[in-house]
């Protein structure tokens, strides 16, 4: 690993430590966020001279604190600002220092980082934006790619993001344990919010910024992990997202069409991906304590351990989207299963699930295209061929659309 590259991945890791411990100190967004990108500025100074310190989050935190405190001071006019020879000199000295900071907020530093960043008075597109830009220090270049959106509109969102913030007035206090507990639900569901983000992008070059925001939302599934390593459904969370994104390589065909589960050559699964999620999946299930991310992880983990479409155990999967239906009731929920009661009750019983989700989920993509698929199956095909004209006003995607053509396609040569 070249000089640059192994700082750029202490300071990536280092980021939300050492961001939620400066908020702590300053109780300010945006000074923390400037005071650790002044750190990081006297990192690259001083690492590649001093070598990296034994607690690169700790150094960070110090440093940060310091040049805060020190931008604070020259702001207000009540001291001059230090020789830079003063400041940047860092040394052994520092670096003990830093070993001596007290850690034993940290865990509460990140969870209220993680917490502010997904406020219920912000909208998710703008949860999910802050956490990028705050936690994960993504560009807004690289966030306005992601959302196929302006780099000043996404500049604009994340500003009004941080006024509310600071408008609300968040209290900075060290969570208890039952608000630390609804803070973790909300931090996972901003990063599954985070991970759908990239999973929906198709299968093209040009989504290759949305593609990588699986990654960062594994990667903030693994820091809640080291965090709270006793807790199931982080683990079931953090399961789904691996043995969901281990398909990705298969998705989609060299030209960016929808392949599906049935048809993906298996082969180009990521199996390393595939053994975590299902080795997290059976830590999470010995605990005995069921929620909704360890039942949808249980639902991909039977897909991911058929090795063929044939042998895949369709009915343990309608099993699962029933317990999950009654733990979470949702008419995506219900759709979803209605998929798998096609595999083994037929398209007619699963019709009869979807039918009454009609109204709920009128302007929904996958509504219209499973209704369509099983009206297809039935040999009901004028009735296919306006579900799925529906489905086409609705894609999200080219590749969505040109997977629903398809079928029209198949339609139009069986004379249907």
């Amino acid at each position: 690993m070249s000089e640059l590259a192994w700082i750029d991945a202490a300071l990536t890791a280092a980021r939300p430590q050492a961001v939620g411990a400066l908020l702590r100190y300053f109780r300010d967004l945006d000074m923390a966020e400037e005071a650790f990108q002044n750190a990081c500025l006297r990192a690259l100074k001083s690492w590649p001279r001093n070598g990296p310190p034994r607690d690169p989050a700790a150094w960070l935190i110090l440093v940060g604190r310091n040049t805060g405190i020190d931008e604070t001071r020259r702001r207000a006019r009540l001291t001059t600002l230090p020789d830079d020879e003063r400041i940047s000199d860092l040394g052994d000295a520092e670096d003990e220092a830093a070993e001596r900071l007290d850690g034993a907020e940290y865990r509460d530093d990140i969870l209220r980082l993680l917490f502010i960043c997904c406020h219920p008075d912000l909208p998710p597109t703008q949860q999910i934006a802050l956490a990028l830009r705050i936690v994960s220090g993504l560009s807004v270049r690289q966030i306005a790619r992601a959302f196929l959106v302006g780099e000043a509109a996404m500049e604009q969102r994340i500003t009004r993001a941080k006024a509310r913030i600071a408008k609300a007035g968040i209290a900075f206090a060290t969570p208890g344990a039952v608000d630390r507990a609804e803070r973790l639900a909300a931090v996972a569901a901003m990063i599954y919010l985070v991970f759908n983000e990239g999973y929906s992008a198709g299968g093209g070059a040009a989504d290759d910024d949305r593609g990588a925001l699986c990654d960062e939302a594994i990667r903030l599934a693994r820091l809640l992990l080291r965090l709270f390593q006793g807790e199931p459904e982080i683990m079931g969370l953090t399961a789904l997202m691996l043995l969901q994104h281990a398909r990705t390589p298969a998705r989609f065909d060299a030209a960016g069409q929808v392949v599906l589960l049935d048809d993906q050559d298996r082969a180009l699964w990521n199996r390393r991906m595939i053994a975590e999620g299902l080795a997290l999946l059976d830590k999470a299930i010995r605990h005995g304590r069921r929620g909704p991310y360890q039942i949808q992880a249980a639902i991909a983990a039977l897909h991911a351990r058929a090795a063929q479409p044939g042998e895949t155990d369709w009915t343990g999967i309608d099993q699962l989207y029933a317990a999950l239906e009654t733990l979470q009731p949702s008419p995506v929920i219900t759709l979803n299963r209605a998929v798998a009661v096609s595999k083994v009750a037929g398209p007619s019983a699963a019709l009869a699930l979807v039918e009454p989700l009609a109204e709920r989920l009128a302007g929904y993509f996958h509504f219209h295209g499973l209704r369509g698929a099983l009206l297809m199956q039935l040999g009901r095909g004028r009735e296919a061929r306006a579900a799925f004209d529906r489905a086409i006003a609705l894609a999200n995607t080219p590749a969505e659309a040109a997977h629903i053509r398809q079928h029209l396609d198949r339609l139009q040569r069986d004379g249907t």
